[in-house]
């Protein structure tokens, strides 16, 4: 398997946000489920995700409770705010114009 691929900055928040509009989910579950629906092509490690877990409930976008997760074992379960899901559709939107721009480059090479 070759290395995981390095994420743009920002590129974190946006991946968070869209896995959390499925459901509620705890820190190991969100970065499985990064790594799962990328293929393997994504990994997240907890250094990178739990600091923007915290900064995206800062901002409001998610809040987080302690629940009891399927191992039996007190976790904090993260679900996206109202202002979470406004502000995920504003993200993707930024993200499909930034991608479709890049891909215009990249195919001209």
């Amino acid at each position: 398997m070759s290395k995981p691929t390095f994420l743009l900055q920002g590129t974190l928040d946006l991946l968070i946000l869209t896995i959390l509009a499925l459901e509620p989910m705890h820190g190991w579950a969100i970065a499985h489920r990064i790594r799962q629906m990328s293929k393997d092509a994504l990994q997240v490690g907890q250094s990178a995700l739990y600091p923007a877990l915290h900064k995206l409930e800062q901002q409001g976008w998610i809040k987080a409770e302690w629940k009891v997760s399927e191992n039996n074992r007190r976790a904090k379960y993260y679900s996206l705010t109202h202002a979470g899901r406004k502000a995920l559709a504003k993200e993707a939107v930024q993200w499909e114009r930034l991608s479709a721009a890049v891909s215009l480059i990249v195919r001209t090479a």
